[in-house]
């Protein structure tokens, strides 16, 4: 019986280390983000900026009508997000966004922004985020 005891102790310990295994994530993130465009216009320079963080800025060269970009990896990003694209040589953008207003990260996930062009006089784009299927980070 003593045996059968120090025997399920050892599995104990062993569980409660692979358990406590250190993630290379945080709760924060990263967060996988790819760009849908909705429009009917081809996005260049598109920009993305997805935090307060100047790291969490990134480029795609075009994102061509109704299509999808693949993903960029972003230590942090917010259901809203700053994204400055070229539209036969004029520049549109969603606009600043205050990330310490209140609105709560992301975390570890893979989304689209959708974006399309909400007013092309005042050269404004919008976007909403949208949570694929697509499974866990890698």
């Amino acid at each position: 019986m003593p045996v059968m005891k120090n025997l399920i102790l050892v599995l104990v310990i062993v569980i409660t280390i692979i358990a406590c295994k250190k993630t290379e994530y945080s709760p924060e993130g990263p967060t996988d983000v790819r760009i849908r465009n909705l429009s009917d216009q081809t996005f260049s320079k598109v920009i993305v900026s997805t935090s307060e963080y100047p790291e969490d800025i990134d480029t795609l060269e075009t994102v061509d009508k109704y299509a999808t970009s693949d993903y960029l990896r972003f230590k942090k990003a917010y259901p809203k997000a700053e994204i400055t694209a070229t539209v036969n040589g004029l520049v549109f953008t969603t606009g600043s966004v205050n990330y310490n207003s209140g609105i709560t990260f992301i975390g570890q996930a893979k989304i689209t922004y959708e974006v399309w062009i909400s007013d092309y006089t005042k050269r404004k784009l919008e976007l909403k985020v949208f949570y694929p299927l697509d499974g866990p980070l890698d």
